[in-house]
């Protein structure tokens, strides 16, 4: 009976143990190349940016330098289409990448979903006043990609224990 016991604690402990280093996280010894493919996305290599003019093109900086007036210009022609591609390459390559300025590619897409909508804030393209997500709700989020494997690793950390447990 104590040995059926001790069995299933060491069983448990070992599944415990196993589940959590394997759902641990490796730094990437080359960090430096993956920020620097990064922001080959704004290279002029790739030719992502062709038609838009330089002024109103995103930069490495996070900055949309995008006058209120020129809102339509913006956001009817080509410079959209542009920036959007510059941001899904920046998030193949490394999807938390931040900006100089500290905004993330969600925070830029905030931006420019903002400056480019039909309400009262249409061409405000200051990426400083949509930091951190939206504080006011005029606008919806894909939430986090890291929010769900948290939740279930916390999930699995609970139940697997109590599965081990009566069932080895």
């Amino acid at each position: 009976m104590a040995s059926s016991l001790s069995l299933k604690c060491l069983s448990s402990l070992l599944v415990v143990v196993l589940f959590m280093c394997a759902s641990s996280c490796m730094s990437n010894p080359d960090a430096v190349g993956i920020v620097a493919k990064a922001l080959t996305c704004f290279n002029d290599h790739y030719k992502v940016y062709s038609k838009c003019e330089e002024a109103y093109r995103l930069t490495a900086g996070g900055n949309i330098n995008v006058p209120p007036e020129e809102a339509d210009v913006y956001c009817g022609g080509p410079c959209l289409g542009e920036t959007k591609l510059v941001l899904n390459c920046l998030d193949d390559v490394l999807y938390n990448f931040k900006f100089y300025n500290g905004a993330s590619i969600q925070d830029i897409r905030h931006t420019i979903a903002t400056g480019c909508g039909y309400s009262a804030k249409r061409g405000d393209f200051s990426v400083g006043e949509h930091l951190e997500g939206d504080p006011y709700g005029d606008f919806y989020d894909e939430g986090n990609k890291i929010a769900m494997p948290k939740s279930i690793l916390l999930l699995y950390s609970f139940f697997l224990p109590l599965w081990a447990y009566y069932y080895f």
